[in-house]
């Protein structure tokens, strides 16, 4: 072993310091390099580079939780070498994951909360594909009993998430998408109804529309499908998409019928990674009964001698999601998850009247009876010489990160812009947005663009 001065040792703390470079030589960054590098300087190089991301904090675009406590990181940490899916070796990790599904089915108000069915996901989007491959397999098995075909299945929904149109894609199903039309931005029953015949596997309503951040009316379409069902024998299920609402309507709306409680809705799926509070990588699927969750589609695994019962499109996968989940139960409860929802609307709603105070746009979505948030459009009859999309630009010299997007088809025309109040944006911090929107429309207002920015130009947003 080589014995270096106490010099040369200083010496080289400076270098890998103060030096021109951390690296002793490049890297490449489209192939594997040819040597190892220290830890600390291939540490550094990433950290750097992810200095160039946005700051999450003050991403209002995403429904993603963005703060979590530090014990959550200590528990992400403690299971980041901890496969969910090795039942067997880890058997304390699939009893709280078990514990979960059986504490959202009873928040949820399943009939039988202690015998349900329900897995954990990597997110809402597997969470929801697992619960269209059920109700297809449960139309399949009704369709060939009654010996009749079953190889053109549809599916209804509203103007919706990425995640349908790509389970109808997947899994060959026609996708039965209502359309917005004039100030009708959510499905309703009449088009629902207009829409389903014998080959329909299910509604979707969702409970939090992704575009709108307003719920769809759940009990309203159950109850339309009810008459339908007495007029002509069509039973169609419901499955809600809960991604968000999941873990809003429990805790602030709690006397809106849109779960378990509505005899019709035989699934649900929401996303612990968003107003559940886990860190990106946790979701959910329930049913209503073991019975409604086909066997064929369910695997038994191994576990302490005995079987677990498994349903996911993803095998191996970390586990430390769905511990934080449960910690977050643990920790808040209902009086904790009730505090802090009710505190997110509280901000959405002062942000809407803040943004309404403005005097050039129109709200559309106020914060009130859905998804913590806002959404506005520019008001009719003003022409202030700047887009939203020119705004959005503005704020993103600041940091935020507020989209603005065009209606789904139909309304293509109606351009928007949304503000989502999660569970670390402050009354603080969304005072200082409100500011530097404040700031953005005077610049804007007295140096119009000489070309403003469109969709193209400003980019695509996803809604994740």
């Amino acid at each position: 072993m080589a014995v270096h001065s106490k010099e040369e040792v200083l010496q080289s703390l400076d270098d890998q310091v103060f030096g021109a470079s951390f690296l002793p030589h490049p890297l490449p960054k489209y192939r594997l390099p040819t040597q190892e590098t220290d830890p600390a300087a291939a540490y550094q190089l990433v950290h750097d580079e992810l200095l160039l991301d946005g700051n999450s904090r003050q991403n209002l675009a995403t429904f993603c939780q963005t703060w979590v406590e530090p014990e959550v990181r200590k528990l992400m940490d403690e299971c980041i070498d901890k496969n969910l899916i090795d039942k067997d070796e880890y058997p304390q990790m699939a009893e709280i994951e078990a514990r979960c599904v059986h504490m959202l089915a009873d928040l949820w108000n399943c009939p039988d909360a202690a015998n349900t069915q329900g897995c954990s996901t990597t997110g809402s989007s597997e969470a929801a594909m697992l619960s269209g491959l059920a109700m297809r397999e449960r139309w399949r098995k009704k369709q060939r009993q009654a010996g009749k075909p079953a190889a053109e299945p549809n599916l209804v929904c509203g103007p919706v998430h990425a995640c349908w149109p790509r389970f109808a894609r997947y899994f060959d199903v026609e996708l039965r998408e209502i359309p917005c039309q004039g100030n009708r931005l959510l499905m309703s029953p009449d088009e629902v109804l207009k829409r389903c015949d014998e080959n329909t596997i299910g509604v979707v309503p969702t409970l939090g529309v992704t575009y709108t951040l307003q719920y769809e009316p759940v009990r309203e379409v159950a109850m339309a499908l009810d008459d339908l069902e007495e007029e002509s024998g069509l039973n169609i299920p419901l499955h809600v998409d809960a991604a968000s609402g999941g873990f809003i309507a429990p805790f602030i709306h709690p006397s809106l019928p849109w779960d378990f409680r509505i005899a019709r809705v035989k699934s649900i799926n929401a996303s612990g990674h968003k107003f559940g509070l886990a860190p990106l990588g946790c979701g959910w699927a329930i049913w209503r009964s073991a019975g409604d969750l086909p066997e064929d589609l369910v695997f038994s695994v191994k576990y302490l001698g005995g079987n677990m019962r498994t349903y996911a499109l993803n095998f191996s996968r970390p586990g430390g999601a769905i511990v934080a989940q449960y910690y977050n139960f643990v920790r808040l409860g209902r009086e904790g998850y009730t505090k802090i929802t009710r505190d997110c609307a509280s901000v959405g709603m002062w942000v809407a009247d803040q943004v309404k105070k403005l005097g050039i746009f129109e709200l559309i979505y106020d914060g009130r009876g859905g998804i913590p948030g806002c959404m506005w459009t520019m008001r009719r009859g003003q022409n202030p010489g700047f887009t939203l999309y020119d705004l959005a630009d503005r704020l993103r010299v600041k940091g935020w990160q507020v989209p603005a997007y065009p209606m789904p088809p139909n309304r293509e025309d109606l351009v928007v812009q949304r503000v989502l109040t999660r569970f670390g944006l402050t009354r603080d911090l969304a005072g200082l947005l409100i500011q530097d929107m404040q700031n953005a429309v005077k610049h804007l207002t007295r140096n119009p663009p000489s070309k403003s920015l469109t969709r193209q130009s400003a980019g695509g947003y996803l809604h994740s």
